[in-house]
């Protein structure tokens, strides 16, 4: 009988289900090469403990899964972690009670967090006021200048020499053109490259207030001669068949990529995707300036995108997310990710880290966007935190659009981009105070 009993209570036993796994869910918004690596990050955590499962969703470009997350925190069932992309900060940071901030996550885990042990650039965006750090900075790019090597010979142009000037870029282009290349010169993210990082490049404000960090009544500064000379500069180039406009966010890149176009000012990040589909000798340059411009170049700012967490999980699923963020900043995984994708190390170790293997030494130009990132900054090349930004950068692509089709002014559109872009930062001011 005993036997019985005991056969009876290991069958039991035998019957229950293993300690369940918590799950955490998180949205982001790579796709391609770049989505695979995210895949790739929470298949490795997952492989490298039993407690937690990362679940990551692709949900579309930023500005759709941003969209896509509110509505579901509104709904109660938003995921633990969000991609968000750096326009999207001062909408996050004013949103009271959606959010964990990042440090809080980690204390209340239990897991050690030193924010000195990011790499400053990076860390300072993703940082309130009083010094606490709000979100986790996944993936951080920079715009640098792309080049197609091989297009370069071709055209008479040295391959291992960049423009490092917008008249250089200029004069290299009607050479690229004059060789037969139909798309000289293009850029992606046109108020990222040509407004925000121009901005900061050459130490002039992009907005008042230290670019929106001093306060929620900024105003938009972007229509100054300097940049107006810029967008006329990009508006004859445009005329004579040197610069062609590919459309918005990133549109441009792909036509990088397959060759067509030869030159391109665009995020660090294309650099994993040029790598793995191109099919040509490539070239990565420090971001071009007007060397009349004093203290040019200063610094460039930081774009792609940080991890958020959002509120109303348990406790457990909050460990969970603090044990996926300890792992992403280990030193080897931040090094292989910044090697990987093109975007910059989050930490500093992981920077020294690549420096040491020889990486940077090995593939050329790939150090360009840390060195372009880790300058001194000033208080106007620190970055740019605005409200309703995604609206904002929405307002320039239209008003430029008018420029690039021949059907605006340069200034007109730049003075227009300000008046309504101001109405935007007026409109989230008032809801914020």
């Amino acid at each position: 009988m005993k036997l019985q009993l005991t056969a009876a209570a290991l069958a039991v036993a035998f019957a229950l289900p293993a300690q369940a796994q918590t799950e955490v869910q998180w949205w982001h918004s790579m796709g391609g090469a770049l989505g695979e690596w995210v895949n790739d990050l929470a298949k490795d955590f997952n492989a490298s403990q039993k407690d937690y499962k990362i679940v990551p969703t692709f949900k579309g470009s930023y500005d759709e899964s941003m969209t896509a997350a509110i509505a579901a925190f509104r709904a109660g069932n938003a995921p633990h972690i969000l991609q968000v992309f750096e326009v999207g900060t001062a909408t996050m940071m004013a949103s009271k009670g959606a959010i964990v901030p990042v440090a809080e996550v980690m204390k209340k885990a239990g897991v050690s967090f030193d924010a000195n042990a990011y790499v400053p650039a990076v860390s300072g965006y993703y940082t309130a006021p009083n010094g606490q750090m709000l979100s986790f900075p996944f993936n951080s790019s920079t715009p640098v200048f792309h080049y197609n090597k091989d297009a370069f010979k071709a055209a008479g142009l040295d391959p291992e020499k960049p423009p490092t000037t917008w008249p250089e870029v200029a004069l290299a282009a009607a050479k690229l053109k004059a060789s037969g290349h139909k798309c000289p010169f293009t850029t992606s993210w046109i108020s990222w490259t040509q407004l925000e990082s121009f901005s900061a490049w050459h130490n002039v404000l992009y907005a008042t207030k230290n670019n929106g960090f001093g306060g929620l009544d900024t105003r938009l500064a972007f229509n100054t001669p300097l940049h107006v000379r810029h967008i006329e500069n990009l508006a004859n180039m445009a005329k004579s068949g040197l610069f062609i406009y590919k459309g918005r966010n990133n549109a441009a890149d792909a036509t990088f990529v397959s060759g067509e176009c030869a030159m391109a000012t665009g995020s660090s990040a294309l650099y994993g995707s040029v790598v793995r589909n191109g099919k040509f000798g490539y070239g990565i340059g420090a971001l071009p300036y007007y060397p009349d411009v004093p203290g040019a170049p200063q610094n460039t700012v930081i774009g792609g995108a940080s991890l958020w967490v959002m509120s109303g999980k348990k406790p457990d699923e909050y460990k969970g997310v603090a044990q996926f963020f300890n792992y992403l900043s280990k030193p080897d995984v931040a090094a292989a990710s910044h090697q990987r994708t093109g975007y910059l190390p989050v930490t500093k170790a992981s920077f020294e880290m690549t420096d040491k293997s020889g990486f940077y030494k090995k593939n050329a130009g790939t150090d360009v966007s840390v060195t372009q990132m880790i300058r001194k900054t000033t208080d106007k090349s620190r970055g740019v935190r605005l409200g309703n930004f995604v609206q904002i950068r929405t307002i320039i692509d239209e008003e430029l659009e008018g420029v690039w089709s021949g059907k605006k002014a340069p200034k007109e559109a730049l003075d227009l981009a300000v008046k309504r872009g101001n109405e935007q930062l007026e409109r989230f001011e008032k809801a914020n105070k």
